[in-house]
């Protein structure tokens, strides 16, 4: 399926996990993928290689979304080279993972800066480079933690509810433009910043993960780009302001996995 042959797409924290995956589902469809990257580059240049076969292709763009000024030079080349936007994926997210009592000002900084700030004003660039561009779409990559509370993830669930209002309101003002702006969210993926994250209960999460979700499975990285492709396809082109849940059901119960890490 070729369907977004033509088209440009640019997406933040592309060069693993999710980013990577959804960067390969749209090359598979034809589109040419800027990837945003902050430090690992020969990831990033690798995984142009791979774009080029799965159909589409490839621009290594370095970016520290908390920088403003990283942002609006990686917009440029953008521009530079596509000379014109149709998708983009606000996937970057980083925080630091503690307790709400023990969180520092700086950490509140920059989580926003990545999350908020990265998606509000990245927008505001993408959108003027999809004027004109018929089937525009632009997706926030969300997480849990945003509508489930989850051991210290109390600042990034924050930021993540606000990047969802944000989308939700970007969806109201661009839709007379043509241009469509939802949400992907997802319990568990396995992906590094989840093992990451689970440390040594990693496997145990893994099985408890499996026997709380209807679908008794686990959702990988392909999954959540998969959803992530359909939002950017013209099968999506009367879906806005939506946040497309990939969970296999387990938010129909939403029981707390055993081995999620301790609060303390």
């Amino acid at each position: 399926m070729q369907d977004l042959a033509g088209k440009y797409a640019f997406i933040t924290g592309a060069s693993r996990g999710i980013g990577r995956a959804a960067a390969l589902a749209l090359a598979a469809r034809g589109a040419s993928v800027a990837i945003g990257y902050r430090k690992e580059a020969d990831t990033a240049q690798a995984l142009v290689a791979e774009l080029d076969k799965a159909g589409g292709g490839g621009l290594p763009v370095r970016l520290d979304v908390a920088d403003p000024e990283q942002r609006e030079a990686a917009f440029d080349r953008v521009a530079e080279r596509f000379g014109a936007l149709d998708v983009f994926v606000a996937n970057a997210a980083a925080t630091a993972f503690k307790p709400l009592l023990e969180v520092k000002p700086h950490h509140v900084q920059k989580t926003f800066a990545i999350t908020v700030d990265g998606f509000l004003f990245g927008v505001q660039r993408a959108a003027r480079l999809m004027e004109g561009r018929a089937g525009a779409s632009i997706v926030a990559v969300s997480g849990y933690d945003c509508v489930r509370t989850v051991p210290r993830h109390g600042v990034l669930g924050a930021a993540k509810a606000a990047m969802e209002m944000l989308a939700r309101q970007y969806a109201f003002e661009l839709g007379p433009r043509g241009i469509r702006v939802n949400c992907v969210n997802f319990v568990y993926a396995d992906t590094d910043s989840t093992r990451f994250f689970a440390g040594q209960g990693h496997d145990a999460l893994q099985d408890d993960m499996r026997a709380l979700t209807p679908l008794r499975g686990l959702a990988s990285a392909d999954d959540v780009a998969a959803a992530i492709s359909y939002l950017c396809s013209d099968g999506a082109r009367f879906v806005n302001g939506q946040t497309i849940m990939v969970d296999g059901g387990v938010l129909l119960t939403s029981p707390a996995p055993a081995h999620l890490p301790p609060i303390d």
